[in-house]
């Protein structure tokens, strides 16, 4: 799935995408480190993947944020 890098801070290395829909999902270090990124600035282009469980809130729960490339 793809997304929009919406917030980004290093110390932490988390944040949150913009889903198509303009929906906002926040994702963990977890997330982040498993990519292999190193940084992400708002407005990049991401791919993200989700786990099959959704959170409590019923938002999806991001597993891996990479780059998008075309």
């Amino acid at each position: 799935m793809q997304a929009t890098a919406y917030t980004f801070d290093p110390a932490t290395r988390s944040g949150s995408v913009l889903l198509d829909d303009g929906t906002p999902v926040d994702f963990p270090a977890a997330a982040f480190d498993a990519g292999g990124l190193r940084l992400l600035r708002p407005g990049q282009r991401v791919r993200i993947e989700t786990a099959e469980v959704a959170d409590e809130a019923g938002a999806p729960r991001i597993t891996l944020v990479t780059l998008q490339t075309f």
